[in-house]
């Protein structure tokens, strides 16, 4: 049944009063401006019996503030890998007495025009522009139209918008780190490498993977054993390079895949072989999805931290529209990203080897 919405008038009818003094009552301006506390309680008690609520665009203009955030990405609603991203902004705008709208594109530049105005429209006090893939891209116009924040995005150069993105290049530090703690010193990447331009241009996290795990690997006098670039992160090349790996009469101590798609065709092209995991070979990946637990044995791998950065951006975003609500400025000088960590999923996929003896095998 359509009902519609209850008035100020209504309300003040029904109070017996006008409906400037419900206006102010209900603003919480009463004792303020001296009104009686009968008056007071009958004019709530009447807004309370009619259901009324205030109009939210109406008291943003009136306050500054409709206490309301815009969420707009590529393809995060839709992504059960990226979804916790709006999970954690929602948790992160409810603690802090905000709502968030959420808006989708599909990567469509014109519907992102079109969103973007819409929220505005709507008077969103900020916005958070995200991407379910690391990457680079410029700063729509309409973005500098409110306080806003870029989650999982950079831009090139300085800026005094605030990033919130995964640490790939400490996780790529660290999962050559667990290899070599473990004695691997024959190690493959399977997705990327061997160089630093042997990675897809379009993926920030990829290079940013690769850049770390080539530092580790020369601060420890290494090079990679190999490397096997490719674009399509997918189950079906992880298994084709590991095969071609294979082919070529190598069998590597331990392979870092650049995700745990590649890792899952990865253990497929081992398992044809008569090889295990990690019995003869170890495996290392990121992303932590869902069937990475499940995976036999266990893939250890680097977990993106999607509900926190989702939550991050939010505080970020908040705090600034805080203080240009106050006035006090969020300051125009370049600020770097925030950065959180990709915690290790320690699982079954890594073995000990002995460092002094351990060749590479073929």
């Amino acid at each position: 049944m359509n009902r519609k919405r209850v008035t100020l008038a209504q309300v003040a009818a029904e109070a017996g009063v006008a409906a400037s003094t419900a206006s102010l009552v209900l603003a919480g301006r009463g004792s303020e401006l001296r009104l009686s506390r009968a008056l007071q309680e009958r004019v709530r008690a009447a807004a309370e019996r009619l259901g009324y609520r205030p109009n939210a665009v109406s008291v943003g203009l009136r306050t500054g503030s409709t206490r309301t955030l815009a969420f707009i990405s590529d393809s995060v609603a839709s992504s059960r890998l990226a979804g916790e991203m709006i999970k954690g902004a929602i948790d992160a705008a409810r603690a802090r007495g905000f709502l968030v709208f959420v808006g989708e594109t599909g990567g469509d530049v014109q519907l992102e025009r079109q969103l973007l105005n819409a929220m505005f429209d709507r008077q969103v006090d900020g916005l958070v522009l995200a991407s379910m893939i690391t990457h680079r891209r410029a700063l729509p116009p309409e973005a500098t139209r409110s306080p806003a924040v870029l989650l999982n995005l950079e831009v090139d150069g300085a800026t005094d918008v605030p990033r919130v993105l995964p640490d790939e290049y400490a996780a790529g530090r660290e999962a050559v780190g667990h290899l070599l703690e473990r004695g691997h010193r024959d190690i493959h990447l399977i997705g990327a490498g061997p160089t630093e331009d042997d990675v897809p241009p379009f993926s920030l996290g990829a290079q940013q993977r690769l850049h770390g795990i080539l530092d580790a690997l020369r601060d420890a006098g290494l090079e990679p054993a190999s490397g096997s670039p490719v674009i399509q992160w997918l189950p079906p090349e992880g298994f084709r390079l590991t095969s071609q790996l294979l082919d070529g009469g190598v069998v590597p101590q331990a392979l870092i895949c650049f995700n745990d798609r590649l890792a899952m065709g990865a253990y497929q092209a081992l398992g044809e072989r008569g090889l295990a995991v990690p019995d003869d070979v170890s495996v290392v990946s990121f992303d932590d999805v869902s069937f990475a637990q499940w995976l036999r044995p266990g893939l250890t791998t680097f977990a993106l931290p999607h509900r926190a950065m989702g939550k991050r951006a939010v505080e970020l975003l908040i705090d600034r529209v805080e203080a240009a609500k106050d006035d006090t400025g969020a300051g125009d000088e370049a600020v770097a990203p925030s950065l959180l960590p990709m915690p290790l999923r320690v699982r079954a996929s890594v073995r000990e080897v002995d460092a002094a003896t351990a060749v590479p095998r073929a």
